[in-house]
């Protein structure tokens, strides 16, 4: 979903451009990173397949890392706009699974293979995989910064909030790592849905071994 998706305004015929060039730049940049390697591919070498200027790159992304992820950065900058327009419940972490699991219905059609490959990428190169952290940790302050907090909750009410929302973020780590081992379907984002679904049915009795 992008922006002007959320917010259900047209986008104009230069954001448009804009997105077919980011679009463009992730599809050729996974390619050569998975086939050739990331470290090894150069910004020279992407820019000029894509047939673009490095300022034009730069406009999009802020580096090689950036347009590696880009597919997971999505996801985070989807979920955080879903968690902070859906109502607030009585339970917190029961709202954010059920952003997250609306944020991942939401992607567009080719975005679950494109977050296949980043995460397969991300997985074997360290530079990624620190870099991966710092986008979820981001996302992580967002998030618990709209998070409605009652006045009677206390002083460790945010310290409770983010080891929730950790706790969930850990449950959706496995199940990605899980579905990265695991040959692509017919429907990709369901199977990733589906041990989503799995590890976070398994939480509950997780947070109770806590309290043994």
């Amino acid at each position: 979903m992008t922006e002007h998706e959320s917010s259900g305004r047209r986008p104009t015929l230069r954001e448009r451009k804009k997105l077919r060039t980011r679009q463009a730049l992730v599809t050729e940049a996974l390619r050569r990173f998975t086939t050739r390697g990331f470290a090894e591919t150069t910004l020279d070498e992407l820019v000029e397949a894509v047939e673009i200027s490095q300022r034009t790159f730069f406009r999009n992304f802020a580096s090689k890392e950036d347009v590696a992820l880009a597919p997971e950065q999505e996801l985070w900058a989807t979920y955080v706009d879903v968690f902070a327009r859906q109502p607030a419940g009585d339970a917190p972490f029961a709202d954010y699974q059920r952003a997250l699991f609306a944020t991942v219905a939401s992607m567009d059609e080719g975005w679950a293979a494109r977050f296949r490959d980043s995460r397969t990428l991300a997985e074997r190169t360290p530079a990624l995989a620190g870099h991966s952290l710092r986008n979820c940790a981001e996302a992580t302050d967002r998030v618990l910064g709209v998070t409605a907090r009652g006045p009677e909750e206390g002083p460790d009410a945010e310290v409770r909030l983010r080891l929730l929302l950790e706790l969930m973020l850990s449950a959706w780590r496995w199940a990605v790592h899980d579905w990265l081992r695991a040959e692509p379907g017919p429907d990709d984002r369901e199977g990733l849905l589906q041990r989503a679904r799995h590890a976070f049915a398994l939480l509950p009795e997780v947070a109770a071994l806590a309290s043994a």
